[in-house]
């Protein structure tokens, strides 16, 4: 298999990394007069740049996540850390990527940003990644395989043996999205970081923990992985507000998991109630915070919900997903008004 070295873009392997005023002197004491930034010096607590190394986050986050902090980058959400692995690893209008439709659309975005071919494999009817059609597929230009799981839209894990394959057979970098990890009963590929170079784990503090409105993604990696993207990212790419929210919410471990079963326990309801509704005629599996159903006409359907003051996603334009509706979990009186409006429309 090829090495991460290998991998790279040229350019990457040439890059030198900017260094920032907070690079070259990070030691920090009660009587320093710091005037090496052109920071404005009156303070405000804002007025300095951020720790761009994040170390009192990346600090939380390996405790929690049992890594090292080298094995730790993190974006300015996840869609920044996914763009700088296809700028590291994917030369423009010569190297590809693999994505599994129906699958989060960044990748197929960001791809087209960055000047870099698309391949498709379509997931099987079960919504699970058809393995030998994606090392069919695979070329010496092949770079990433997107592997998000849970899925985004179908709600599902992949299983592992399939994704074990991938690992050990894709001659690339396997990037697993796991946004919705926390909500799955299947373990995170993160306890077997170790195991495969070519792994990449990407998670977010978007859904289970809360932050959505933080942007704050994360990335796990091998420290050359790791490594590589520091040099690639902009100095300070996580705001000191960010970072010192995701520190003071980090260490509320109790409530997140707390919301985590509310969560789940209000899923499971959900889906119990969801099969009184007649137009619904399927509710696929989840291990998410949604719920992805098939009903008789999902852009009437969807058009009806607003009406009545319900927002959900129409996502019938997507492969394998047609008349499909994805209804995030809520809270127990949203979910109960969810219903409320899917029975009236009966």
């Amino acid at each position: 298999m090829a090495t991460v070295q290998d991998l790279l873009r040229p350019s990457i392997k040439a890059l030198k990394a900017y260094s920032s005023a907070r690079d070259e002197f990070q030691e920090e004491t009660s009587n320093m007069v710091f005037l090496d930034a052109n920071e404005n010096p009156f303070e405000n607590g804002i007025n300095r740049y951020p720790d761009p190394h994040q170390n009192a986050v990346k600090d939380i986050l390996a405790e929690i996540k049992a890594v090292s902090k080298s094995q730790i980058l993190l974006g300015n959400g996840s869609d920044e850390v996914l763009d700088l692995l296809v700028r590291a690893f994917c030369e423009p209008n010569q190297d590809n990527i693999i994505i599994l439709p129906p699958t989060y659309g960044m990748y197929e975005v960001l791809a087209n940003l960055n000047a870099v071919a698309i391949k498709k494999v379509m997931l099987s009817e079960s919504f699970q990644p058809e393995v030998d059609q994606i090392l069919n597929v695979a070329d010496a230009n092949s770079k990433i395989l997107f592997l998000c799981s849970p899925n985004n839209p179908s709600g599902n894990s992949f299983k592992n043996h399939e994704v074990e394959t991938l690992l050990k057979k894709f001659e690339g970098i396997v990037v697993i999205d796991e946004a919705y990890i926390d909500f799955s009963e299947q373990d995170s590929w993160l306890e077997r970081l170790e195991e495969f170079p070519n792994l990449v784990i990407t998670q977010t503090l978007s859904k289970a923990y809360g932050m959505a409105g933080l942007r704050l993604g994360i990335c796990y990696a091998s420290e050359t992985i790791i490594s590589v993207l520091n040099t690639i990212k902009p100095p300070y790419n996580i705001n000191v507000l960010t970072q010192n929210k995701a520190v003071e919410l980090l260490k509320q471990t109790d409530i997140v998991n707390d919301e985590i079963d509310s969560i789940l326990i209000e899923r499971s309801k959900l889906i119990s109630d969801l099969k009184s509704i007649l137009y619904i005629k399927k509710i696929y599996p989840s291990d998410t915070n949604f719920v992805l159903v098939k009903v008789d006409d999902a852009t009437a359907r969807y058009n009806q919900l607003i009406k009545e003051g319900v927002v959900i996603r129409n996502r019938t334009t997507q492969p394998l997903c047609e008349n499909c509706l994805r209804l995030t979990v809520g809270t127990p009186s949203e979910n109960k008004t969810l219903i409320t409006a899917l029975t009236k429309l009966q």
